[in-house]
């Protein structure tokens, strides 16, 4: 994930649009070609660098480990068309496209489709395996998983996008490239394809459709003007508490009396790390001024994550001063109240029309939580 995910989006929203007809014509010619939907940025400092004579199907041999199937390899797959999906679990656009990918495995699994979703960490917490366990069931990820923690897959891909999806013929040719969001009657039409050039015909051009509700619901790309914002140091921007942020140091953080669009500041005891801000004690705040319909936050209890439970942080969130009421997100109550117990995306605000300018605030009641990143809908 990264700000220029949103800014994508807005310039590419036209083009998933464009005519698909001749496009899947030329799939007759077997080179990659990459979709023109939207594109998302990849992170800085991670290793993007190609992994050498390491073919793309042949590196799931180097998964951590299998979710959901024994491990996968090239020689078995030979023959199916592959659907690889990279994800991780913490990210809105992933979340978004998630439906889309989840009815294409319930369709065509038995048709020769094999989607396989490798799951590569953008935080450190989401290297948790437990973690990912957690994710996999709780957001009925039924088809196979390579967790790919150490980003392997990644590079033999020569991916740089979450979600990506990368489709592979009946001869472990990677035909197409899609990134970020969008695209799905294209991205469907392409599987269709590739099932009938493997099996020689008979598969439907009739077209999945899904209810996304919550978290998986579509952005309201129109009103969106707030790109996603991390609250570690090493990737902030607009950070507005008086005298900055002082790095893996203990400080009393405060408010300012204004913030300005897609400005956020800090108030009571933190300690901003380079991924994340730490809350030392009770009472502390984040204040962010939006313009979006969703406002999410990815955050949980320091150093834990699901396979910890019995650990949680009462928090309680307003919107302009006041509770959310009708506006609160899936994670809190009218009145603003939360509970953080997990290490995941939480869905604070969900508002109706018209959207404008608003100021977001949270207080955690107790200590012990970070805060990684911003993310709108």
């Amino acid at each position: 994930m990264k700000t220029s995910r949103f800014l994508a989006t807005a310039v590419f929203a036209i083009a998933i649009g464009a005519p698909i007809a001749g496009f899947v014509e030329e799939m007759n010619v077997p080179r990659p070609m990459t979709s023109t939907g939207v594109r998302v940025a990849f992170l800085h400092g991670f290793p993007t660098a190609p992994i050498p004579d390491q073919a793309e199907l042949a590196s799931l041999e180097r998964a951590n480990e299998w979710l959901n199937s024994p491990p996968l390899t090239a020689p078995a797959l030979r023959g199916k068309v592959v659907l690889i999906d990279f994800w991780t679990y913490t990210c809105i656009n992933w979340l978004r496209t998630l439906p889309y990918v989840r009815a294409w495995d319930e369709k065509y699994r038995n048709q020769g489709l094999v989607v396989i979703g490798v799951h590569a960490p953008e935080f450190a917490f989401e290297k948790n395996i437990d973690n990912v366990r957690w994710a996999v069931k709780e957001m009925r990820v039924g088809y196979p998983v390579a967790v790919d923690s150490e980003h392997v897959i990644w590079r033999a891909f020569k991916n740089q996008y979450w979600p990506a999806l990368y489709f592979i013929d009946a001869q472990g040719r990677v035909r197409h490239q899609h990134f970020g969001e969008g695209s799905y009657e294209q991205s469907e039409m392409i599987i269709q394809r590739l099932l009938n050039e493997a099996g020689g015909g008979g598969i439907g051009d009739g077209l999945v459709s899904v209810d996304a509700r919550g978290l998986e619901a579509a952005a309201d790309w129109g009103s969106l003007k707030s790109p996603e914002n991390y609250l570690g140091f090493e990737r902030t921007q607009n950070f507005a508490s008086p005298g900055g942020a002082l790095l893996d140091k203990p400080r009393m953080y405060e408010r300012p009396a204004r913030l300005r669009l897609n400005e956020w500041a800090l108030s009571g005891d933190w300690t901003v790390k380079k991924e994340t801000a730490a809350l030392n004690k009770a009472n502390g705040g984040i204040a962010y001024r939006f313009h979006a319909r969703d406002l999410h936050l990815v955050m949980g209890p320091a150093a834990l994550g699901p396979a910890a439970p019995g650990t949680s942080v009462r928090f309680r969130v307003l919107i302009d001063g006041r509770p959310p009421g009708a506006a609160h997100g899936t994670d809190v109550d009218e009145q603003g109240y939360g509970t953080v117990t997990e290490q995941r995306l939480y869905q604070l605000i969900r508002q109706l029309k018209p959207i404008a300018d608003r100021q977001f605030q949270i207080e955690f009641l107790g200590p012990g939580v970070e805060a990684f990143a911003f993310t709108f809908g």
